[in-house]
């Protein structure tokens, strides 16, 4: 069955592409998720409008993105925790403290965008990326001091 993509599918391809897919998936996820729609006639000559639509909405994404971008990479978070004579942490600074200091600085990113490999085990300087948008990852500065 062909259906035309509603909203970007990672395995699949990116939102207005029209794509081939088995019939049962389809009609039992990505149609019922509003993910796709059914590649009739009609459909496919609301493509093109909704093609503009969604460069427009893409557009102004990537827009605020770049400013949210450029915000994280004046910022400097510091952490403070306890620590052993080695500089090594009796805890760690995971990408939820990191999202919770960012929302108490007013700033709203989901951890799952925090692209931390590994919780952070010592004292130092860190930069961890934060991809805000496909094509936008901003570098965040993480400095972790002993308490």
């Amino acid at each position: 069955m062909k259906v035309i993509l509603i909203a970007d599918e990672p395995s699949l391809g990116k939102a207005g592409e029209i794509v081939q897919v088995k019939d049962g998936f389809a009609r039992n996820y990505l149609i019922p998720k509003k993910k796709a729609l059914p590649a009739t006639p009609d459909n496919l000559s609301r493509l093109e409008q909704m093609r503009k639509q969604l460069e427009a909405s893409k557009a102004k994404a990537r827009q605020a993105a770049e400013t949210l971008s450029a915000k994280l990479e004046k910022m400097d978070l510091v952490f403070r925790r306890q620590a052993a004579g080695t500089e090594k942490l009796f805890g760690s600074v995971t990408s939820m403290d990191i999202e919770k200091a960012l929302k108490e600085k007013g700033i709203e990113v989901d951890r799952k965008r925090i692209q931390l490999p590994e919780p952070i085990k010592q004292l130092g300087e860190f930069t961890v990326p934060v991809k805000l948008h496909p094509e936008v990852t901003a570098n965040l500065r993480v400095r972790v001091i002993r308490a």
